[in-house]
């Protein structure tokens, strides 16, 4: 059989496969296995233990459980309440405050949990409600809050970016720093349009009482708030410093971060024997499910790279003759059609050992097509009408709200990251500058 055949064979498998409601990684891995079997005979299950040893004996993919246990602390403990509070007292009472407090911090719980889906979830259990019980609207509330959760891959340290580095063999520090900028652009964006828009059309956010309860406490209970959430804050720097500067690798600052999560708890006097046993049990479910996606998409790629779809890939692209920006646009277009069906894991690591390659060899720096791959993929998990983060954002909203409010809610944000995307294609120095002048 053709490598194209094959191809062909194996993209069918997955879509049944899916549409059956399948795991995913059950899916992936037995799909590969499957034709694999048929393809090379029993050989092909030599696949498995090599791939278990370069998968799980990862050094960068322990830092996994490590980010997913202290982001799940920091929600569960109220040290994200503490965030929050912080924000909306530095922000002050304008117009929309309490959804760009929103953006700011579900950005920096999103990031400390590291995965999209866990992003938007733990956000919205945070802010959704008081931003309704403000007469916030609606499409507004849900939007900062997709926007928000969602940047949870693209600000430090991203779980698809850590997968990025291991299995394109990248620096994940580079990779760290590399997606700052990108991050703060997208975030001052996101904030320019909460504040144009509620300008423009002040229903959306009005001002009431509860906006200036913070401005308006003792000075003490002030200094109170302040000091939780730069303690909080704090810690979030102290993980990404540690790694900027070298004092640790991504997992050490992991480990870091997930003490400093529980001295914090500690010294907030909200550590509770069973609140730590319900974070342990949760982290431990979520990097189950993350595990078995990881290995059963590495089957399926590693399998597929030896079956050749690399060669076939860059013959193809080759052959079409075009132009060098025009083949990493097509990738960036086929990661968008991807996102419409599967998880941003999936697509991380079905593309980044395919796809990098390719982009090296016609000359581009390999850290920035990664930052370009992950903000394609926000893109694409948020994109209607089959976006995965739309259905967790669908599962924390009121029952009144459907799916064609949640396609309006996300458009405008949806269109900043494609800014985004579309600015750091141009000019690469957006995502390449500060890992130079930090790195070298």
């Amino acid at each position: 059989m053709g490598i194209e055949a094959l191809t062909g064979v194996l993209l069918l498998g997955i879509c049944i496969f899916f549409a059956l409601g399948a795991p995913v990684g059950l899916a992936l891995g037995g799909i590969a296995m499957g034709v694999g079997y048929l393809t090379w005979g029993d050989a092909v299950f030599n696949i498995i233990p090599t791939t278990i040893e370069s998968t799980y004996f990862s050094f960068i993919l322990l830092a996994i459980p490590l980010y997913i246990y202290m982001g799940q602390f920091f929600t569960k403990s109220g040290i994200g309440d503490a965030m929050f509070d912080t924000s909306q007292l530095l922000i002050g009472k304008i117009r929309g405050s309490l959804a760009i407090s929103v953006i700011i911090v579900c950005s920096m719980i999103g990031a400390m949990v590291g995965i999209i889906g866990a992003g938007i979830m733990t956000s919205g259990s945070i802010a959704l409600k008081p931003m309704l019980e403000r007469g916030y609207n609606k499409n507004l509330a849900m939007g900062v809050i997709m926007a928000g959760g969602g940047l949870g891959i693209l600000i430090p340290p991203s779980i698809p970016m850590i997968m990025f580095a291991a299995s394109t063999h990248n620096s994940i520090g580079r990779m760290f720093i590399g997606a700052m900028m990108p991050a703060l652009l997208t975030v001052l964006l996101m904030i320019t349009y909460v504040i144009i828009s509620c300008k423009m059309n002040p229903k959306k956010a009005p001002i009431t009482v509860a906006d200036t309860d913070n401005q308006n406490k003792p000075l003490g209970q002030k200094l109170s708030i302040a000091r939780d959430g730069f303690l909080a804050m704090l810690l979030i720097v102290a993980v990404l410093g540690s790694i900027i500067s070298g004092i640790a690798t991504p997992t050490e600052s992991g480990a870091i971060g997930v003490v400093g999560a529980v001295i914090l708890s500690i010294v907030f006097k909200r550590f509770k024997v069973k609140m730590f046993l319900e974070v342990g049990l949760q982290t431990s479910l979520l990097v189950s499910v993350a595990m078995w996606i990881i290995f059963g998409a590495s089957v399926f790629s590693n399998f597929h790279l030896l079956m050749g779809v690399q060669s076939m890939v860059s013959d193809f692209t080759t052959n079409l003759d075009l132009p060098p920006i025009m083949i990493i646009i097509m990738f960036q277009v086929i990661m968008l059609l991807l996102g419409f069906v599967i998880d941003e894991f999936i697509i991380v690591l079905m593309c980044a050992p395919l796809f990098t390659p390719i982009a090296v060899s016609m000359g581009y720096d390999p850290i920035w097509f990664g930052v370009l791959m992950i903000l394609n993929i926000l893109i694409a998990v948020q994109t209607p009408p089959y976006g995965f983060a739309l259905f967790y954002l669908k599962g924390i909203a009121p029952p009144n709200v459907g799916m064609a409010d949640i396609y309006r809610s996300v458009t405008p944000f949806v269109l900043i990251n494609l800014t985004v995307l579309i600015t750091c294609m141009i000019f690469p120095q957006i995502v390449l500058w500060l890992p130079t002048m930090i790195l070298g």
